[in-house]
């Protein structure tokens, strides 16, 4: 049932010359509906309710009040109060609203005599080319021909058969190039004005091509790779670097920075780009931000050093792997569906290894050896089988994580004595230069990554019967990696050693720490 205000609705919009089809049209009322309000001109009176409201024996004064000045209905209430009103609020709410209603109603009637149009001669020309009264040479005659006669027929055609959203875009197009206000056109189609906005502003960046373009980037931002790169830089990068007083990355902290560096980035993709790498700010790993003060400093040595490296220098990244018990592992394999693969918590260990290896950078190759603990010696000894095993170079990096046995004063008086002039004549060894890596910051170190593959490729659901036979299986692991890179020096690792997670190469933006290994 209609109320009084779509009566009167109706009924301005048909003195205003409206037919009934284009009221039905605005309003989305039925046409029977229409033609009956039209033909009773006035609504029809409601059946009176016989019952006594407690408000009827103070309305006078109720209207006296809120004639007499901006009153609500708990001041009203109040005043009734001490009158011996005994009501509701409820009911003094629902007097209120009544009496507004029918004021309102009361002013509409008078301020609108039949005859006149509460539509401009704006909307009158929106209302014809909605209805299709404007042929598409008629809309290129009325706009001046600034527009061509396919860009006429297609705003036409759209108007008449397109959904809302692009019959709305034409409309408010076609209106701006006929004069008429955008805010007035904007708010005849009861669309916002910011849209309307936005449609012309691309319509005069590119035309209706532009502005009728719903197609999306073949790429989203959040597998875009300069995106990847950009957010992971900054994750790997203190807060205190960028001027933020916290010890942890916050989503807006993130987007501010981006956007600084001209990447404009929504926080929703930055969290997928986060995610889709597999982490989680909830359980967030040690490894992910570095907390050294000079962060910047030593990775831009590192950096130059890469950049500027020489074919008769070599870079080595330096760590250990384990030590890690020998028994069985668990890990990913194919089972039947019905089938759930255990692995006891208590087992008898066959003994335990220990990987010291330094990966060679610019050729891909791993030099390995086991050793019985961590310590400086084992350092010394690493040292000492590359400075055989490359003699015949001119100098050689030492790269490997801020661990105490690694930056000790036995190992750099050491470093110390090989350099010296005496040395280097006497045993013809390349000079050796340490570029240690910031504090924290394991997934800087490429090894990670390598060792991270081997893992996965024969640790993994491993039941190896000896340390020996352990030691056999990464011997052949490493022997047929080098090979592989030998023969295939342009491959990343990515066709035949797919395990590794992330290329072998130096990256601020890698992790080359497994997500899964706690340190």
């Amino acid at each position: 049932m209609l109320n009084a205000t779509q009566y009167a609705a109706i009924n301005l919009l048909f003195n205003s010359g409206c037919t009934q089809r284009e009221i039905r049209r605005l309003t989305r009322h039925d046409r029977h509906t229409i033609r009956k309000v039209v033909r009773l001109r006035t609504p029809r009176p409601m059946a009176p309710r016989f019952r006594n409201r407690k408000m009827d024996a103070f309305a006078n004064y109720a209207k006296q009040r809120l004639k007499a000045g901006q009153i609500n209905s708990v001041q009203l209430l109040a005043s009734l109060r001490q009158h011996g009103f005994d009501g509701s609020l409820a009911a003094v709410q629902r007097f209120v609203r009544n009496y507004r209603t029918e004021l309102v109603n009361g002013k509409m009637s008078v301020a609108v005599p039949c005859g006149s149009s509460l539509l401009t001669d704006d909307h009158h020309w929106i209302l014809r080319l909605m209805q299709g009264d404007i042929t598409a040479s008629h809309l290129q005659t009325e706009l001046g021909k600034t527009l061509s006669a396919e860009d006429a027929q297609f705003i036409v055609n759209t108007v008449r058969t397109s959904r809302l959203g692009l019959r709305n875009r034409a409309l408010i197009i076609a209106a701006h190039l006929k004069g008429i206000p955008a805010r007035s056109a904007a708010h005849f189609l009861l669309i916002d004005r910011a849209s309307a906005r936005e449609y012309l502003k691309r319509f005069h960046e590119g035309g209706l091509a532009v502005v009728f373009d719903l197609s999306r980037k073949e790429i989203k931002k959040a597998d875009d790779l300069l995106y990847k790169d950009a957010v992971f830089k900054i994750l790997h990068t203190p807060p205190q670097s960028y001027g933020f007083n916290r010890t942890t990355w916050r989503m807006p902290d993130l987007k501010q920075i981006l956007a600084t560096q001209g990447l404009k980035i929504s926080a929703i993709n930055i969290r997928q780009i986060i995610r889709k790498a597999g982490f989680r700010f909830r359980k967030a790993k040690k490894m992910l931000t570095s907390n050294d003060p000079d962060y910047r400093d030593k990775l831009k040595a590192i950096t130059e050093i890469l950049r500027n490296l020489k074919s008769d220098e070599r870079f080595f990244s330096v760590d250990e792997y384990g030590p890690f018990s020998v028994r069985l592992q668990g890990g990913r394999s194919l089972v039947k569906a019905d089938e759930i693969k255990t692995v006891p918590a208590h087992q008898k260990s066959k003994g335990s290894l220990i990987a010291t290896a330094a990966l060679e950078l610019s050729e891909n190759q791993v030099t390995h050896f086991y050793s019985e603990r961590k310590n400086t010696d084992e350092m010394l000894k690493l040292l000492d089988i590359l400075l055989v095993k490359y003699a015949n170079q001119s100098c050689i990096y030492f790269s490997w994580d801020a661990a105490s046995w690694h930056a000790s004063k036995k190992l750099y008086k050491r470093v110390e004595e090989v350099n010296s002039a005496e040395y280097r004549e006497t045993h013809q060894t390349p000079l050796v230069k340490l570029a240690p890596l910031p504090s924290c910051a394991q997934f800087l170190n490429v090894i990670e990554s390598v060792f991270s593959g081997m893992a996965r490729a024969i640790i993994h659901n491993s039941d190896y019967q000896s340390v020996q036979e352990c030691m056999t299986a990464i011997d052949r692991y490493f022997l047929e990696r080098n090979q592989h890179f030998k023969d295939c020096p342009k491959r990343a690792g990515n066709k035949l050693w797919g395990k590794e997670i992330v290329p072998p190469t130096f990256d601020e933006a890698n992790n080359c720490k497994d997500p899964r290994w706690r340190s």
